[in-house]
């Protein structure tokens, strides 16, 4: 067993997902690569300032631009996003996912029970597809359909596209304003991927990504269970059975109460970073984030759900689901990342209209940091970037309340 401390299980995390020492990749061709790196980009439609999927490739690729991941998943058919668990995955593995999809059509559940329920409309929308080529929920008006109570649906054709979408017969054409629409998947996905892995080789390939995405983990029953697709019966046995031909090792970070498993082939990269060396392949293409902020979106897999507390001793939820008097921040807060730690977080909004980005709310975990120069200049570019990111003019810093922040954040111009 690898034992190694907990600077070096953050940086592990951190670099795995792209975050440190700083973004590795640049413009369009950098986005295709950086997802990978990610292993999912988990989709959000909630759009603040931006929208949680964009906010994320911000952070790892340089003059990344709002929507460009798109073109990758609807025109040219890189990845395909998919899942209760909503997240981009690249089509190469759709084969692997095929055999989830075909579980969720057969096995008990809820999927399975809305196929059976909605049977009459599944079946129209199979020939409604096979005639018309695209779909969407809004092509069927509320009083010709049969009004359901399901959070996934008010009507029964919306149902019937999302069973026959979760169990793999339609899958996403494009996306108008967020909103899906659907095809037959023969009609958008590569036919030499049509196809079900073996399951054994599923099931292995489903924890191995699960570990990839996650850098450490321990596989806990419930915690992740909607994106890993491997049944609860099965992940024990996967497992041992991953350990024992040596593509997971496990690894006990100090301090930490349980062991947690990682990846085997990224045994060298952690003694590495235990000894204080930094891949070549993680060199950033610009500034690290020592030099320059970054900002973390609010589904961000090194900080949500309660891993920032773990990894970062910062306590971060995201409330935006939380009524406003029950709000210690703001609706839609965003982690600080300086160096390889979360040093603080900001609310914010985009003022359309005034084309302004404008802060709403600034907390510092230690205040005594504000007086720090070195810090003052990484958030100054970090806002800075930020602004150009979000396509604003300009840059509303009043509600910082540190008095050398709030001036040196103010001085940015964005126009």
């Amino acid at each position: 067993m690898l034992t190694i401390d907990p600077i070096t299980a953050r940086r592990y995390i951190l670099g795995k997902q792209g975050l440190w020492p700083g973004r590795r990749w640049r413009g369009p061709l950098g986005v295709a690569p950086a997802i990978r790196a990610m292993e999912y980009l988990q989709l959000d439609p909630l759009q603040i300032v931006a929208r949680s999927q964009d906010i994320k490739l911000y952070g790892r690729v340089l003059d990344y631009r709002p929507g460009g991941w798109e073109r990758l998943a609807y025109e040219k058919r890189e990845f395909f996003d998919w899942g209760g668990w909503l997240a981009v995955r690249p089509m190469a593995e759709l084969p692997h996912w095929r055999v989830v999809m075909r579980r969720e059509r057969d096995e008990p559940g809820r999927i399975r029970t809305m196929g059976r329920e909605h049977a009459a409309a599944v079946t129209e929308m199979r020939a409604i597809l096979r005639e018309r080529g695209t779909v969407t929920n809004r092509d069927f008006s509320m009083a010709s359909r049969t009004r359901t109570h399901s959070y996934r649906g008010r009507k029964d054709s919306a149902l019937a596209l999302y069973y026959l979408w979760r169990t793999g017969e339609v899958m996403t054409h494009h996306r108008e304003n967020f909103e899906r629409v659907y095809a037959l998947t023969e009609a958008v996905a590569p036919a030499d991927l049509l196809y079900e892995s073996a399951d054994h080789a599923a099931d292995r390939f489903l924890l191995l990504k699960d570990a990839a995405f996650s850098g450490l983990t321990r596989f806990k029953v419930t915690q992740d269970l909607y994106h890993r697709g491997v049944p609860l019966r099965l992940i024990q046995p996967t497992l041992r059975a991953l350990l024992d031909t040596g593509d997971l090792i496990e690894v006990r970070v100090e301090g930490w109460k349980d062991p947690h498993v990682a990846l085997a082939a990224d045994g060298l990269l952690l003694s590495d970073l235990a000894a204080g060396r930094v891949p070549k392949a993680w060199k950033p293409k610009a500034t690290t984030t020592l030099e320059e902020a970054v900002f973390l979106a609010p589904l961000e897999p090194v900080s949500a759900r309660g891993r920032a507390k773990q990894l970062f001793g910062f306590d971060y939820i995201w409330e935006v689901y939380k009524p406003e008097h029950l709000r210690r921040h703001g609706y839609y807060v965003l982690p600080i990342l300086w160096g390889d730690r979360l040093v603080g977080r900001f609310d914010s909004k985009l003022d359309r209209a005034a084309n302004t980005f404008v802060i709403l709310g600034h907390w510092l975990e230690d205040r005594a940091l504000a007086k720090d120069a070195a810090f003052a200049e990484a958030l100054a570019r970090g806002y800075e970037r930020f602004g150009h990111f979000l396509g604003a003019a300009r840059l509303n810093a009043q509600a910082i309340p540190e008095p050398a922040l709030r001036r040196r954040v103010a001085a940015i111009r964005l126009d």
